[in-house]
């Protein structure tokens, strides 16, 4: 199998002055990447911000002999945003990968959440990685050609406790990724998504001592080496960590169809066992598909 390289194409990476973005961006580099590493520089919170982290990277990938600019854009502020991918396609002239890595936590349990608690997490997870989709997707449509990798994680997937403004958020990019994989297909527009499980900042305090030391964010970035490279497809969600590599799939039962007269809750109960018999589970492209095989069971019942 040929090594796979990002030569000649220019690769964003937010949130890469520390942890998984950092990795990503070295790694990148290394491939022959023009980097550039954003990275706003606040606390794990979202709170301050110092350029001096995406600095410290860029000086990293310079000295190894790599090409890379820092940007200090917070990803939840479109303006900053469209001047990030501004400033990317005046030094280089086309963005070919976007990696949205840029993640803060304000974890708390649902009942003692506040609104900006909310908040906060959901625009920097999920408004920032439509912000930083938005800003590239039309200068990939132009030059038929983009990648990008979303980062979403087993808290959206599976959930957890205390993290559900986080576990939305996270949610909420596998939805955006299901729906720019089909949009974006016509103009060679791949887009997938990352769940890492690595020991970083944002879990220091949430993965027990013990299990860190297994969990170096550098094994996560092969994977997302993989998924921005021409090797991979569309809309995979692939998690990573510790050396596992496996992937996560939506899939649907067949479920049941009932008669007009049958249509009650009651007998919804009843066949429980049957909708939830996941023998023969698919899994949808759209979501036209399962409203196709609704309609299709009623015109065959």
């Amino acid at each position: 199998m040929s090594e796979i390289n990002f030569e000649n194409q220019a690769v964003i990476v937010t949130g890469a002055g520390n942890g998984l973005g950092k990795a990503h961006a070295l790694e990148f580099a290394r491939r022959g990447a023009c980097v550039m590493v954003n990275d706003f520089g606040g606390a794990r919170d979202g709170t301050g911000g110092s350029s001096q982290a995406a600095e410290a990277v860029v000086a990293e990938i310079t000295e190894a002999g790599g090409e890379a600019i820092a940007n200090g854009a917070n990803v939840a502020d479109r303006t900053q945003v469209a001047a990030m991918v501004e400033q990317a396609m005046d030094e280089w002239g086309h963005i070919d990968v976007l990696v949205n890595n840029a993640g803060i936590l304000r974890d708390k349990s649902f009942g003692k959440m506040t609104g900006e608690e909310w908040d906060a997490v959901v625009d920097v997870h999920l408004n920032g990685s439509a912000n930083c989709s938005m800003a590239v997707w039309n200068h990939m449509k132009a030059q038929n050609y983009g990648r990008i990798v979303m980062t979403t994680s087993t808290s959206g997937i599976y959930g957890n406790f205390g993290q559900a403004n986080y576990g939305a958020a996270k949610t909420g990019v596998w939805g955006l990724m299901n729906t720019l994989h089909i949009e974006g297909a016509k103009n060679n527009i791949h887009v997938n998504c990352i769940s890492p499980t690595a020991a970083t900042r944002m879990t220091e305090d949430v993965i027990p001592s013990d299990a860190l030391a297994l969990l170096d964010p550098k094994w996560v970035t092969p994977a997302v080496i993989y998924l921005a490279s021409n090797a991979a497809g569309s809309r995979n969600i692939l998690l990573a960590g510790a050396g596992g590599y496996t992937v996560a799939k939506l899939m649907e039962a067949e479920g049941v169809y009932l008669k007009e007269e049958d249509r009650t809750a009651e007998m919804i109960a009843k066949n429980w066992d049957a909708m939830t018999d996941m023998n023969g589970a698919v899994e949808h492209l759209q979501g036209n598909d399962h409203v196709m095989k609704m309609v299709q069971k009623a015109l065959a019942g």
